[in-house]
């Protein structure tokens, strides 16, 4: 700086010190208003920069996190399909218990119409009361696994809500986060001109953790109840093989059982009705008999007619005629035996009506157990046999 003129100063002129501090000033400020633009316009491109690069970042955090909810998402559905075709499959399953146990039930009324000498506890029945208790058992089970299924259908609907409710909002953030990272100073005008004018609430605030922990939450529930839901099912597909191994198996020892009672009552029958034609043969030959004895009494009384005839006469020789020579006492004799005779031919007559009674009484006994067995055999051989035989128990 050079030395003040003293002859200006005391010339009463301008201050020219106090001009050229001023300029010196004036200089300083405006070298340190370049410097501060210089700062300020670094600050801001670095703050730019930075605010781009946590934008961006902050995108590809909430795409990771669209991605997993996405992949959840399509698991869970898939798992909600799958569990509505196993529920038909169970409905369908249900619905098929019911013919067969309606067919059941009508056997044992149909078996309880047997006549009530032979309307007993026996095998086909235990059968038929264990395979409408297995019936029932399955449904009642199968109704049960049908509520268990609807209900995790249902949890397995609230997952996919909550897991699309936080995919839409999501999509959301990225959208605006995305319209932030492309946002400049001159498109603030135009979306200022554009924003609309309804009022929305400002969100609450949360941490990135707890953002992080309500995507996390909401993918543990989805995956804890597709995990549910597929032990649900290997439980229900086992349960439906098992089912219908267990009918089917009742079903054979039924009919099993049906047919080893109709084989049983078939041979017994057919032994009565031989033992029958062996009655009715022996009553026609006892009936013969009586006929031949009847035949001999008669021969006999004919005989003894004639011997107590020739008796009579002989009494009628003349006294000293009247001896007891070997004539006599032949007739005498022949009247004794021929009477013996016929008095057994008698007795035997009644012996033979006796034994043709007791004929009757068998065949009549005969008769009445080959209608009873004719009538158990139609009843399980024909109405039972007809109402089972359209009754398959197919693998559900």
């Amino acid at each position: 700086m050079s030395v003040p003129d003293h002859s200006l100063q005391q010339g009463g002129g301008p201050n020219l010190v106090n001009i050229d501090v001023m300029r010196n000033h004036s200089e300083l400020f405006r070298a340190e208003c370049l410097r501060l633009i210089l700062e300020t316009d670094k600050a801001c491109k670095r703050m730019q920069n930075d605010d781009n690069k946590r934008l961006d970042q902050r995108v590809r955090d909430i795409q990771f996190l669209k991605k997993e909810l996405e992949l959840k998402l399509e698991e869970i559905i898939v798992e909600i399909d799958d569990l509505i075709a196993m529920k038909a499959r169970v409905v369908k399953a249900l619905e098929a218990c019911k013919e067969p146990l309606r067919v059941t039930v009508l056997c044992v009324e149909e078996r309880m119409k047997r006549l009530s000498s032979v309307r007993l506890h026996d095998d086909v029945d235990r059968e038929l009361l264990k395979e409408r208790e297995v019936f029932e058992g399955v449904a009642s089970l199968l109704q049960r696994v049908l509520e268990q299924i609807t209900e995790q259908i249902r949890l397995n609907r609230s997952a996919k809500y909550q897991l699309e409710q936080d995919l839409k909002e999501k999509s959301e953030a990225q959208c605006i986060d995305n319209s932030c990272a492309l946002m400049t100073p001159h498109s603030i005008n135009n979306l200022q001109k554009s924003k609309n004018t309804q009022t929305v609430l400002p969100s609450l605030a949360v941490t990135p953790k707890q953002w992080e922990n309500i995507s996390d939450i909401n993918i543990a529930k989805a995956e804890q109840q597709k995990n549910n839901s597929v032990s649900l099912r290997a439980l229900v597909e086992s349960l439906l093989e098992q089912t219908a191994t267990d009918m089917q198996k009742q079903v054979q020892a039924t009919t099993a059982a049906f047919q080893l009672n109709t084989q049983e009552i078939k041979s017994a029958k057919s032994q009565m009705e031989d033992q029958l034609a062996e009655i009715l043969s022996e009553f026609a030959s006892q009936q013969r008999v009586r006929e031949d004895l009847r035949v001999a009494i008669t021969e006999n009384e004919h005989v003894l007619s004639l011997a107590q005839a020739r008796l009579a006469l002989r009494r009628q020789r003349p006294a000293k005629e009247q001896c007891y020579d070997p004539a006599q006492s032949q007739l005498f004799t022949e009247v004794q035996q021929l009477t013996a005779h016929i008095t057994k031919l008698c007795a035997a007559v009644a012996q033979s009506e006796e034994e043709q009674r007791a004929l009757v009484r068998c065949q009549l006994e005969l008769q009445e157990n080959i209608e009873i067995k004719a009538h158990s055999l139609y009843i399980d051989e024909v109405i039972c046999a007809q109402h089972r035989e359209p009754v398959i128990i197919h693998n559900f």
